[in-house]
């Protein structure tokens, strides 16, 4: 109707997961303690299906995003992308079978028992002259002998939906020689220099340094990426996909294996083959995030 004002879409997902608190008596409080908006738990492990274990407290305490500083803790947040991928993934480290997960993200067969191990927050340099690398959300190492020696992927929750421009790529990464095999996303690259005023809900700057850092660790062809994002309804939600449409279609005319996969999907992918073999990761996973 004329007039009615439309829930932005990172407004109803932050209004979902404050009521799933709620619903578990979990007391929230605000970034800044006492102040701001009521969406962050008191303590990390409200906020996490399991613990985090050692390997992934040093790994996301190593990371570039800080998410394990600060009083409440970035990771605390109701809605932090972080957290998300712990909940979904990090079980199956646990139960050393990498490989459930893997299938169900769409990287190989069912048959294939390739995974053996998950990590979080990984760096892959892209060239020795920059500082630093960018920080992959999760990534399924594999075993020496397959064909492809990761899967990595690049997760959002909320972060497409914030309103915020993304950055664009800056100018020294535009004349590496690694561009001859891809120049599709070169012409991206050079598109969204130094500013991004194409895409609007997709991260593409991100996505391209993600590739450029694969390639140079393991070569076109020895690597897959999944882009795992959390759906919205509405305009911003199909605006989101039709960008992530776009750049898939680019990256894949350049050889590049990545494909892309919403959280709602994957959830109920593994909700409909695991409830009865772990059923209180697919009641939580399925309960706070479908």
């Amino acid at each position: 109707m004329e007039g009615q004002e439309i829930m932005k879409a990172r407004d109803y997902i932050l209004a979902k997961q404050i009521q799933w608190a709620r619903n578990h008596g979990i007391n929230l409080i605000g970034s800044k303690g006492g102040r701001g908006r009521l969406a962050y738990t008191q303590k990390l492990e409200e906020n996490l299906f399991e613990p985090l274990s050692s390997s992934t407290c040093k790994a996301l305490s190593e990371g570039d995003g800080g998410e394990l500083n600060g009083i409440p803790a970035k990771m605390q947040a109701v809605h932090s992308s972080s957290a998300l991928g712990a909940n979904i993934f990090q079980y199956w480290q646990k139960i050393n079978q990498p490989e459930i997960i893997a299938h169900a993200c769409g990287f190989c067969k069912r048959s294939t028992n390739d995974s053996i191990n998950i990590q979080f927050e990984v760096k892959y340099s892209i060239d020795e002259r920059f500082a630093k690398a960018p920080n992959i959300d999760v990534v399924l190492e594999n075993r020496d002998s397959a064909r492809h020696k990761v899967y990595a992927i690049e997760s959002k929750f909320t972060e497409p939906y914030g309103g915020r421009r993304h950055g664009g790529i800056k100018e020294k990464y535009l004349d590496l020689e690694i561009w001859e095999k891809i120049p599709q996303l070169h012409k991206v690259a050079i598109s969204i220099s130094p500013d991004d005023g194409e895409y609007t809900y997709l991260h593409a700057a991100q996505l391209i340094k993600h590739i450029l850092g694969l390639m140079k660790a393991f070569g076109k062809r020895s690597f897959r990426l999944c882009y795992l994002w959390y759906d919205a309804l509405g305009y911003e939600g199909w605006k989101h996909r039709g960008e992530i449409e776009k750049f898939m279609t680019l990256a894949k005319s350049d050889g590049i294996l990545i494909h892309s996969l919403s959280y709602q999907e994957l959830i109920i992918k593994l909700a409909n083959k695991y409830q009865d073999v772990h059923p209180e990761y697919v009641e939580y996973i399925s309960t706070r995030y479908l």
